[in-house]
């Protein structure tokens, strides 16, 4: 019988599955290409199963499975057909739940894989170890462009910065109309208001402080650099980090000397720094101390079906993908808790909210 599952989580199979057919995977470019040149074979894959940890071991013709209630070899051939299931069922899905194309099922009961999503605790879908099944296991999390792809921040209302609203001082009433303006989710038209008002908004800190002080293991004034960028999203409809730096190179908020712009480009290393802590598992309400967690790098899939690896051991390609390849999002307000006009301690303060994710094309 028929089963459905989301794109992502058939997406997370897909590359499961292509890895062991072709027994290999080629390094991605920043640009969402395959590095030809640069070819690692894969092993074997570790991934977490229903009745605890299966060992995937690439042979000749065959996939060696190990695990606790398991131990056979089924032909590679197999997962490659598989694979090319369910690529053309992704292909051909017009919504976010995918139905199993025929031959699949049969195929996840003869291995006995029952959970398309991997049960970690860790936050990767799986493991490879790359050249020989002894090697140190690399951690990995994939993501795909057949469907909604996990953000790559996305931490609620502890992403929030303030700004403080300064110039004019707003009554009450005035407040009141400022937050009843257009829809819930009219954030720029509030900001737009109290401009027209008289008001600015002013950067003042990471509202949480947990975030505040991961942001600083960066840089002391990332909040800053990351508010500003926010503050522009909103205004300036630019959504894209790579162009968002641009701008901010020209407003230079941090007031930095030109040539560590020009030079050393240190807005973009800041940027990249940050995004490739994001990637390595640095959340907004956890302590973050620039310990390397499980999550060593992301496997892409492309709309056309190729899995590409982008990992820390190769850190220069994994910046610059993730710089070219993400964008500012917007949350909504009433979950995450900002976009309106609110009084601390005498003080009007007005949050934006910070989220991050990787882009569809």
């Amino acid at each position: 019988m028929a089963f459905e599952a989301t794109k992502r989580e058939w997406g997370e199979l897909y590359a499961f599955f292509r890895l062991l057919a072709d027994g290999y995977v080629h390094a991605g470019t920043p640009d969402v290409k395959s590095d030809e040149a640069c070819r690692f074979p894969v092993a074997m894959i570790q991934r977490e199963e229903h009745d605890g940890t299966r060992r995937y071991i690439v042979e000749r013709d065959m996939i060696h499975i190990q695990g606790e209630n398991m131990d056979k070899r089924v032909p590679r051939e197999d997962f490659e057909t598989v694979a090319d299931l369910i690529l053309n069922g992704l292909r051909q899905a017009n919504s976010e739940e995918v139905t199993s194309p025929d031959g699949v099922e049969e195929f996840l009961d003869e291995v006995a894989i029952y959970n398309l999503e991997a049960q970690t605790d860790d936050r990767t879908d799986f493991s490879v170890a790359f050249y020989q099944t002894e090697a140190p296991l690399t951690g990995f999390c994939v993501r795909s462009r057949f469907g909604t792809m996990l953000p790559l921040l996305d931490g609620g209302r502890s992403a929030n910065f303030k700004f403080e609203q300064t110039g004019v001082k707003f009554a009450v009433p005035t407040v009141n109309k400022i937050n009843a303006e257009g829809s819930e989710n009219d954030v720029i038209g509030r900001m737009l208001m109290i401009e027209r008002l008289g008001g600015t908004l002013k950067y003042n800190d990471v509202a949480d402080k947990i975030f505040r002080s991961n942001l600083s293991m960066i840089d002391l004034h990332m909040g800053r650099l990351l508010g500003e960028m926010t503050r522009l999203m909103w205004l300036d409809g630019i959504t894209r980090v790579s162009e968002l730096t641009e701008e901010i190179k020209k407003l230079n908020p941090l007031k930095i000397k030109d040539e560590l712009i020009t030079k050393h480009k240190y807005y973009e290393y800041k940027v990249k720094e940050f995004l490739l802590a994001l990637a390595g598992g640095m959340r907004p309400a956890k302590l973050y101390n620039g310990t390397d967690s499980a999550i060593a790098g992301f496997l892409f899939v492309t709309a056309e079906g190729k899995v590409l690896c982008y990992q820390r051991a190769y850190r220069q390609a994994f910046a610059d993908f993730l710089f070219a390849n993400t964008r500012l999002e917007k949350g909504s307000t009433e979950k995450d808790k900002y976009g309106f006009l609110e009084r601390e301690n005498g003080v009007y303060y007005f949050k934006l909210n910070l989220k991050i994710g990787l882009l569809k094309r």
